[in-house]
């Protein structure tokens, strides 16, 4: 919990701190849902949230607008991502999301102590059935960032249930 002063007087009141990590394959719908999770939240909140609370290693391969996907910078993203986000918790960011596949729990274990560390609440969002054959075919064709069946096939066999 976060405490935080109300209107210059004394009176603490106790703001509780949520990250939420997202799970499942390219398509699934994880940025649909963090995003209407973050409208929810009202008009200032939101926008606070996006910029200072909503972090996705996907952001770091876009270059002047376009994606450009590159193997070879996965894990000095997946670690800048893991740094924004916990620099985010130690500013008592009052939610915080990381937006990642997230397919084994290896892969969201330093996310998910860090925010535990610090004291906050950790809802871990699972989006559609990723063993499913008929939602891996939707996956494939609604993914953001053309990422073929095949590769989201291996994907899911590789996914773990948490």
């Amino acid at each position: 919990m976060s405490k935080v002063l109300v209107d210059g007087t004394n009176n603490e009141v106790i703001v509780p701190k949520l990250a939420i990590i997202m799970r499942g394959l390219p398509g699934s719908g994880k940025s649909y849902w963090a995003e209407q999770f973050i409208i929810s939240q009202g008009i200032e909140q939101a926008i606070h949230i996006r910029q200072h609370g909503y972090f996705s290693t996907d952001r770091y391969f876009y270059y002047q607008g376009e994606y450009r996907f590159n193997p070879q910078k996965i894990a000095q993203y997946h670690q800048a991502n893991l740094t924004a986000f916990i620099q985010a918790l130690a500013r008592s960011e009052p939610i915080v999301i990381c937006d990642n596949t997230n397919i084994a729990k290896w892969e969201f274990m330093a996310y998910e102590a860090a925010a535990k560390a610090l004291g906050y609440k950790v809802n871990v969002v699972s989006v559609g059935q990723p063993k499913d054959e008929p939602h891996q075919q939707l996956c494939a064709q609604r993914n953001q960032h053309h990422v073929p069946l095949i590769q989201i096939q291996k994907m899911a066999q590789l996914f773990e249930e948490w």
